[in-house]
């Protein structure tokens, strides 16, 4: 295009020449090469009237003089600041399809002949035939060359289960394969369904914070599976954020969808820093980066995701060991098979045993039957009724008779059935003997209580009684009668001091009297 403009213009005896070449994707006309004009003239939005462009689009040349003083012209302005008086527009045709058009500028007023513009014509279809064989010739290249590219990058990226290699390999080789300057990755968040970044290459964080993107046009359309390609992005209204993307240098871009299947996972962006009109060869080969990557990047979340959960598990049971471990009770987890799964340190400490022994040790082994009950052990009852159970029980330690409660939990799977059973082994003898202690005061305080009573009841006739037998002691006239009353007054008043031991006592013990009859003896 650049040897084609350079040298029409001393052929034909005109001062400038463009060509600007269709982008599909806009409908629009993008430069592809000029000679003869300022950066100011070529940078203007618009090329020509809307008429002409149509006739143009229909295959049909126009040519204008006078362009400085014509009203209906919009450039006007800028054509009387180049000095352009007069042009000639051509389309340029492939097959019958416009793919182009080409302008032939004058700075003085020329009216363009027939002749001229039939020559003219003709020379832009050798031009459309030349500009296709050399797009053709450039397809057949990057083909060769992407397709070499996709292997390698599908080999990096599924090589590996790290996600932020895969990311990192995708931002840096995309773009360095089709001469970009820059690549950015956003994956959607299946909870809020908003785009987030992951990845970048080449921007700046200014660039990349500068907000939500997802209610852009351009993004609308790839999350609807639809690749986009932008040549002016100053421009197109496709585009938000143009004030950042021009602080930037950012010319052109090209938006792909991140598939998993036929799901849009995320949405790859190719940024360029001068005017680019993506191929289709170029936008395949990013279009099939992205497809072939989509799976990598889901199994690189997906690993990440379990990576995640097992830290959580690893980190939920030191949680939960800890918890146990301060539990002060002996505790035993066991299986329907009756092997132990899980036990706290208490129990270990007390068993003495190392955990690895203890697990998958079956249960009557860890615990053994007890020495005073002849009933299932709780556990036994959970599995068999799926029910908590409880029981005490008194075993021998080093001599010493200690008593134990255990109880007994059923953990359900979700059908019902027990799947484990907890048992919390408590020594509960301290609490034992106090209960002990509490009866031996009950039994003594209603000893000392009925001893009371019986004194009292005693006492009343056992006074009345006592005196009269001191009064008749002095009127008895004879020796011998007197000394029978001393013996009735002397056991009245052994009989006074059993009660009043009886009012005052603190304590008793028990013991044998006579055969299987047992007496209390006060203290």
């Amino acid at each position: 295009m650049d040897t084609i403009v350079r040298s029409l213009p001393d052929l034909l005896d005109v001062d400038a020449c463009t060509i600007r070449l269709l982008d599909a994707s806009s409908n629009t006309f993008v430069l592809g090469a000029a000679y003869g004009l300022s950066m100011e003239y070529l940078s203007r939005q618009s090329i020509d009237t809307e008429e002409t462009m149509e006739m143009i689009k229909s295959g049909y040349p126009v040519a204008k003089t006078d362009l400085d003083k014509d009203p209906s012209y919009a450039d006007r302005e800028a054509a009387s600041r180049e000095g352009i008086k007069s042009v000639l527009t051509l389309p340029i045709l492939f097959q019958d399809s416009i793919i182009g058009i080409m302008r032939l500028l004058t700075r003085s007023n020329r009216v363009f002949s027939a002749e001229e513009v039939s020559f003219s014509m003709a020379l832009a279809e050798q031009v459309g035939i030349a500009i296709s064989n050399a797009r053709m010739f450039r397809e057949m290249e990057n083909q060769v060359d992407f397709m070499k590219e996709v292997q390698d990058i599908s080999r990096l990226v599924n090589s590996t289960l790290d996600l932020d290699t895969v990311l990192n390999t995708i931002v840096e080789r995309v773009p360095r394969s089709i001469g970009a300057m820059a690549a950015s990755i956003r994956l959607l968040n299946p909870q809020t369904n908003k785009l987030e970044l992951v990845a970048s290459y080449g921007l700046s964080d200014r660039y990349l914070q500068r907000g939500r993107i997802e209610a852009e046009k351009n993004v609308v359309m790839v999350l609807s599976g639809d690749p986009v390609a932008i040549y002016d992005v100053a421009n197109d209204e496709r585009v938000f954020y143009k004030e950042h993307m021009e602080e930037e240098g950012i010319k052109s871009l090209l938006a792909v969808p991140i598939k998993v299947g036929q799901e849009v996972i995320g949405v790859l962006r190719i940024l360029t820093d001068e005017h680019h009109c993506f191929t289709s060869s170029e936008v395949n080969f990013v279009s099939t980066v992205a497809e072939s990557s989509g799976t990598a990047i889901q199994n690189a979340r997906t690993y990440q995701k379990m990576n995640l959960l097992f830290a959580q598990i690893e980190e939920n049971e030191r949680f939960l060991s800890d918890i146990l471990d301060c539990i002060r009770p002996r505790l035993v987890v066991v299986d329907r098979q009756k092997h132990v799964v899980l036990a706290n340190r208490v129990m270990l400490e007390e068993l003495g045993l190392p955990e690895g022994e203890v697990l998958g040790m079956d249960y009557h082994d860890l615990c053994p039957a007890t020495e005073d009950l002849d009933e299932p052990c709780p556990v036994d009852r959970v599995l068999a009724t799926g029910e908590v159970a409880t029981q005490l029980h008194r075993m021998t330690v080093d001599g010493e008779v200690r008593w134990y409660e255990r109880t007994a939990s059923p953990m359900l799977d979700p059908d019902g059935n027990v799947q484990y059973v907890i048992e919390i082994i408590r020594d509960v003898t301290t609490k034992r003997r106090l209960e002990e202690e509490q009866m031996e005061r009950i039994k003594l305080q209603s000893v000392v209580e009925m001893a009371g009573t019986v004194a009292h009841e005693i006492n009343s006739p056992l006074f009345a009684a006592l005196g009269t037998a001191q009064l008749l002691q002095e009127d008895l006239p004879g020796e011998e009668h007197r000394q029978e009353l001393d013996t009735v007054i002397r056991n009245l008043k052994t009989i006074s001091e059993l009660t009043r031991k009886m009012t005052s006592m603190t304590g008793f013990e028990s013991r044998d009297y006579v055969g299987e009859t047992k007496i209390v003896e006060l203290k």
